[in-house]
Parts: C-alpha cells; sequence; structure tokens
C-alpha cells in the first residue's frame, strides 16, 4: 500500500484512502437500522469525536480500535434483520451479487463478499485509475435501479454513506476476510448462498 494516505470526512464518518489499498465495505439497505438506533450510533460517533478533538487526533492504533468497535455496534444492529430485509429475497440477492462481479478484474479484484438480508460487505482491491467512492457509487446506482424496477417501487434502495475500513497490514485483512466469510452463520443464516 503506498504511504500516501487521503482522509475526507462524509456526511457521518471518516474516510481514509490510499492508492492501491484494500478495502473492507459494509453498505447497508436504507431502512436497515431503525432510527432510534442510528440516533444513539449518532450520540456515540460525537461524544468520541469531542474526546478526540480535546487530545487532538488519536493514535492510529486507537483510530483502529474505535473503528472495530463502531463497525462491531452497527454489525449487531444490521444482523438483528431490521426492515425488510430485500437482500434475502433471491432476485434482489442475485442482483447485487452480479454487480459485485461484474468488474472483477477489470476495476478491482474481488477478495470476498457477502449479500446478506438488509446489507453487504464486500472486501476488494481497486485496480490502477479507479477510486473506491466510483466503485461503491457504481455497485449502489446499479442495484438500486435494477432491484427498484424488479420490485416495482421507487424511491432510496440503500443508505447514502457506507462504512469503509482501508485495510492495514495482514492480520488486518485476515480479520476482515474471516468476519465476512463468517456472517452468515453468525447471524443464523444456514447455507447462505450469497458468499463468495
Amino acid at each position: 500500500m503506498s504511504s500516501s494516505v487521503e482522509k475526507r470526512r462524509g456526511a457521518n464518518l471518516p474516510h481514509w484512502t490510499a492508492e492501491g489499498a484494500t478495502y473492507s465495505v459494509t453498505f447497508r439497505l436504507a431502512d436497515a437500522v431503525t432510527a432510534e438506533a442510528a440516533s444513539r450510533l449518532q450520540h456515540e460517533l460525537a461524544d468520541l469525536e469531542k474526546v478526540a478533538a480535546v487530545g487532538g487526533e488519536l493514535p492510529l492504533l486507537q483510530q483502529v480500535r474505535l473503528a472495530r468497535l463502531r463497525s462491531d455496534a452497527v454489525d449487531k444492529l444490521l444482523n438483528a434483520g431490521h426492515g425488510e430485509c430485500l437482500l434475502g429475497r433471491p432476485g434482489c440477492a442475485e442482483i447485487a451479487s452480479a454487480a459485485l462481479k461484474h468488474f472483477d478484474g477489470q476495476r478491482y479484484r474481488l477478495l470476498a463478499w457477502a449479500i446478506m438480508p438488509n446489507h453487504v460487505h464486500v472486501l476488494f482491491t481497486p485496480l490502477l485509475g479507479f477510486r473506491l467512492p466510483s466503485i461503491l457509487h457504481s455497485w449502489k446506482s446499479f442495484t438500486a435501479n435494477r432491484i427498484n424496477r424488479l420490485l416495482n417501487r421507487s424511491g432510496p434502495l440503500w443508505q447514502p454513506e457506507s462504512y469503509d475500513h482501508l485495510i492495514r497490514d495482514r492480520a488486518d485483512l485476515m480479520h476482515h476476510l474471516h468476519y465476512i466469510r463468517e456472517n452468515p452463520a453468525k447471524a443464523g443464516l444456514r447455507d447462505w448462498p450469497w458468499v463468495g
């Protein structure tokens, strides 16, 4: 991975990107987290940012730890199965998995993925000339249009912001690879076909 890490602030989360980096990304259906749970997480995030503001930028290891804790809290909410869980329908899950695989080897290299009933996990490396935000936009835009058409519905399918984690080292990569592969079983989904 390049040593030049670009940091930007999203609507709710910080995002780190670097040329040649590998990412673990989670994006959620619009109704995957209740408003009450989202509000609780927002308050927790604001409290963490206040602590960081008083002491300045947190050291990288503490940033990684906080990101994992935040991620674990969100994953528990997601695995609780809130919302319509449209991706639990085979036609919708097929659209999402086909979209992930479509440009594998051309725009990015997929390492692992899991289509869960109300969210998607992807571990991948963008190829030279392709950036994380444009890849995510492509997946979310294409799948929203196709799934909305399939279900004869309109409106937002995905939450606007995705959770992305820049992989820091081999141990971090293995942690995310294992998590994605095991997420369906952990959520009680036996013989779940939407994992790769």
